[in-house]
């Protein structure tokens, strides 16, 4: 706990602080290059007299757009997720299964670090908690 004096952070959690915060740089990278691309597909409509339903490449650029549009709104959700997560961490409960109370396992919350069920609950979300 202490070296001289002083109190030493955990080292699990400064792995998990970096983790969720490379995590959430990647994804913050990631939606400024799909609001970007999403920039370009309407600038480039905009060019052109678009007319989706007569117009050979309408339904594409109203797909691109569309698709652009999801994946930018599961960025802000992931987004959202990581910043759940690291309330979590400050409030001591990171890594605890939401569904049945037990310790996340160290190897999901390496590739999921905003996980908040363990494999088995995440497998069943009916699944009751175990007896106390």
């Amino acid at each position: 706990m202490t070296q001289a004096g002083r109190n030493e952070p955990d080292p699990s959690t400064a792995t998990a602080r970096a983790r969720l915060a490379a995590d959430r740089a990647d994804t913050l990278a990631r939606a400024a290059a799909l609001s970007r691309d999403f920039d370009g597909i309407v600038a480039a409509n905009a060019l052109v007299a678009v007319d989706d339903e007569h117009d050979p490449e309408g339904g594409s650029t109203a797909f691109e757009r569309a698709h652009v549009a999801t994946l930018m709104a599961r960025a802000r959700d992931h987004l959202e997720e990581l910043d759940r997560a690291l309330e979590r961490l400050e409030q001591g409960q990171y890594g605890l299964c939401e569904g049945c109370g037990r310790m996340i396992p160290a190897e999901r919350l390496e590739i999921r670090p905003a996980a908040t069920t363990c494999v088995r609950c995440a497998a069943d979300p009916r699944r009751p908690p175990p007896p106390a």
